[in-house]
């Protein structure tokens, strides 16, 4: 027993003289090697089954994520005695009417731009065959000529020789493209994500409809303690406190950045300002990448439609320099630095849930990195992981 009950108890770093040089002082802190490998395996597996099961977990944290979102909503219209079935599904209903509404009415300007797209290829290909043309004009133009000397050379290099008598030469061919394959493949990847969406429509509702159940189940399941019951609720209110916040925040911003981008592409002249407003302000809501993709884009479009590439700059420019604003000054504004959060371990979080779950990963790593932050800074063996998250 007194040696089970040692071995049980920590064991102190200790500090020892370096041999090699007595002034230095060395500090040994003993490593449970199987402690370790068991976390690394159980990371692993983690992150097996998380990328594994995506199709089940990226819903169900939207479902969450949403609940969040309205939970304080439906809790008012409570309050005022109305039932949370009826509030849910009137709250749901109309978000799902408003967006269908939007759609509908930039749906002439979204399909002006889409039929605008082959003229703007055929555009960008001809001012690429001019610097063809003109390669003393135009340094692009003496790259491209460089490079189609040196593959017209490799392959002279490359030239088999004839064919010897009895060998049989093999050409392979490429496969064709196939309209029906494209389509049949679009068909299913359309309908898997309407029914994601639907899954998570009707998840979001049963949890707001729930209300604090699941919450009172999961203080109960902490055990009898007074202690861990409380540290579970602190926890719970944390998490529900910063991502309700985060979420607010980041609407109020992207409806800010839509906005402004929508009147300052109207000032600037680019057609269809209002929807790059509305692609401006949803692409907001996926950190660090959504403002690279909209800059990129009205740098094209901007670019074919008035023909220079400084006006094409200019309206990159300006798209990049209103997200700037809007995440250093806006959002820490809003936000108050009430977070905590690292902004080193949160980005670098951010791509390991991209890396996981792709574009849903990078809208959803910040809330579960706060969530994991809030288990953490209350549970002593997951301590330094909180500390490593926070600011």
């Amino acid at each position: 027993m007194d040696e089970q009950a040692n071995q049980d108890q920590p064991v102190e770093p200790s500090l020892a003289a370096d041999p090699e040089d007595p002034t230095h002082v060395l500090l040994r802190v003993p490593v449970k090697l199987r402690s370790m490998a068991l976390v690394v395996l159980t990371t692993l597996a983690l992150l097996a089954t998380l990328r594994w099961a995506s199709a089940f977990f990226i819903p169900l944290m939207l479902g969450y994520m949403f609940s969040y979102a309205l939970t304080p909503l439906v809790d008012a219209l409570q309050r005022l005695h109305v039932p949370r079935w009826v509030s849910a599904g009137v709250l749901i209903l109309g978000i799902i009417g408003g967006i269908g509404l939007t759609a509908y009415s930039f749906s002439d300007d979204a399909n002006q731009l889409i039929e605008s797209l082959p003229e703007a290829a055929k555009k960008l290909r001809d001012s690429i065959h001019d610097s063809k043309g003109r390669p003393e004009k135009n340094p692009l133009g003496t790259v491209q000529k460089a490079a189609a000397q040196l593959e017209q050379a490799a392959q002279e290099a490359g030239t088999p020789s004839p064919t010897a008598r009895g060998v049989q030469r093999v050409q392979i061919e490429k496969p064709r493209f196939d309209i029906q394959d494209h389509l049949w493949n679009s068909t299913l990847g359309l309908a898997s994500l309407i029914g994601q969406a639907t899954i998570v429509v009707f998840l979001t509702y049963f949890l707001l409809v729930s209300g604090d159940t699941f919450r009172r189940k999961m203080v109960k399941l902490t055990g009898p303690s007074l202690s861990k019951k409380k540290i579970t609720v602190q926890a719970l209110d944390e998490i529900t406190q910063q991502v309700q916040r985060y979420l607010l925040v980041q609407l109020l911003s992207s409806v800010v950045v839509g906005v402004v981008t929508a009147l300052a592409f109207w000032a600037l002249g680019l057609k269809h300002a209002a929807v790059w407003g509305i692609a401006a302000a949803i692409l907001n809501l996926i950190p660090y990448i959504g403002s690279a993709v909209i800059a990129g884009a009205v740098a094209l479009v901007a670019f074919v439609q008035f023909g220079e590439l400084k006006t094409a700059l200019v309206v990159a420019g300006v798209s990049l320099a209103i997200h700037t604003l809007q995440g250093n000054l806006i959002v820490p504004w809003l936000t108050s630095k009430t977070s905590r959060m690292n902004p080193v371990a949160v980005f670098i979080g951010v791509l390991a849930w991209g890396w996981l779950w792709g574009v849903w990963g990078l809208l959803l790593g910040i809330p579960i990195l706060m969530a994991v932050k809030a288990v953490c800074d209350r549970v002593e063996d997951l301590k330094p992981v909180g500390e490593l998250l926070g600011n």
